[in-house]
């Protein structure tokens, strides 16, 4: 079995589901923009948009979730974890994904998934409004956001493993960071020369990584 090609793949499924949910938000901003339009020119304002928003909201939320865990975008509150070196990291990564994160997925997955069959069964529509949408479209995401988290958990497990052995973590599928702003600007820029494009790129990351070591050192504190 070749690891880096189970981990590219892993990292590839949980990224294309979070550029696709990403589109949720555009939806949601049209919505609401529909609904303060109708709301204050038209003075007709809708019953549902609540339990809509609220629907595209949820659903952007818990399917990001395995992208975030891809591009090891969690929020960490540990200060001592950011000075460990990659192995004691992995170690304890793989501790707490053992412990903590496999028992809660597959809660989670059992969970939503009776709870999401309970919902198609009563074909359950919102209780918010007289005319509520139907919901159990949205609580069938419950069940495949843990399908997700979960796959890409076991997949952050083999990486933590890898460590291990190695003594450096696996690389990651690269996508948008705020970082790539600065190197397209550079890029593109007919005033700055090579030299002077690398320095710069140079310097963004390094203002860029002790930006995040400072915010680790505040939340430990």
């Amino acid at each position: 079995m070749n690891v880096a090609r189970v981990l590219k793949w892993a990292d590839t499924i949980s990224t294309w589901a979070g550029k696709a949910t990403a589109w949720l938000i555009v939806l949601l901003m049209a919505v609401i923009c529909v609904e303060v339009f109708k709301r204050y020119f038209l003075n007709a304002p809708s019953s549902w948009i609540f339990d809509v928003s609220n629907i595209i909201y949820g659903t952007a939320f818990m399917l990001s979730g395995a992208y975030a865990l891809a591009q090891d975008g969690h929020v960490r509150g540990d200060f001592f974890y950011a000075n460990m070196k990659p192995r004691s990291q992995a170690a304890f990564d793989l501790v707490l994904y053992v412990l903590l994160f496999i028992p809660g997925i597959l809660a989670l997955i059992y969970a939503g998934y009776s709870y999401a069959g309970d919902s198609w069964r009563i074909l359950e529509h919102s209780t918010t409004s007289s005319d509520g949408p139907p919901v159990y479209h949205f609580k069938s995401v419950i069940p495949l956001a843990g399908i997700l988290m979960m796959m890409q958990g076991l997949s952050e497990m083999l990486r933590c493993i890898v460590c291990l052995k190695t003594g450096e973590w696996p690389a990651r599928l690269k996508d948008a960071e705020e970082i790539d702003v600065i190197e397209q600007q550079l890029a593109n820029s007919a005033y700055v020369d090579t030299e002077d494009r690398k320095l710069a790129i140079e310097r963004a990351h390094g203002i860029e990584e002790a930006a995040k070591q400072r915010g680790n050192h505040t939340q430990g504190q």
